[in-house]
């Protein structure tokens, strides 16, 4: 007799993850929240608040959940940005993210490292480090249609 919580699917199923852009302006001179990774795939690498989507929650709540577990930050105003899809995004597998965004002007005094986050920052994004996964890219297109409106 089979587990319940044992799944046989015929097809390979990608991961499922939710990530937070936070914005602390809507200006030229904004910052985004980033965590400095503390395991692998790119341990010490920068990237977005976020992670796996429990079998039991929305991506929103994921993602509302993983920003408050890396960050301290609590947000009831999360709005969703986009899929990100691309092949070879994760190098742990198949991986599709739903990618929100929210702007916190108080962000820099409430930020916290917590969970896998072995540090939290904010960084003007002028002046970006390097960015694990496709953030940069991802990140890069949400500068330019959520703070410079082209």
């Amino acid at each position: 007799m089979r587990n319940k919580k044992e799944y046989c699917y015929k097809y390979p199923r990608p991961a499922y993850t939710a990530d937070c852009i936070v914005f602390t302006e809507k200006s030229e001179y904004a910052e985004v929240v980033l965590i400095k990774r503390g395991f692998e795939p790119f341990k010490n690498y920068w990237a977005f608040p976020g992670g796996f989507v429990d079998i039991d929650e929305t991506a929103y709540n994921a993602a509302k959940r993983e920003l408050f577990e890396e960050t301290g930050l609590k947000t009831e105003s999360l709005s969703e940005y986009g899929i990100f899809d691309a092949l070879g995004r994760d190098p742990r597998g198949r991986t599709v993210t739903v990618v929100y965004c929210t702007f916190n002007k108080e962000a820099a005094s409430n930020i916290v490292a917590g969970d896998d986050a072995a540090e939290v920052k904010l960084f003007s994004i002028k002046d970006l480090p390097k960015l694990a996964f496709d953030h940069k890219e991802i990140l890069q297109k949400a500068v330019k249609e959520l703070i410079y409106d082209t």
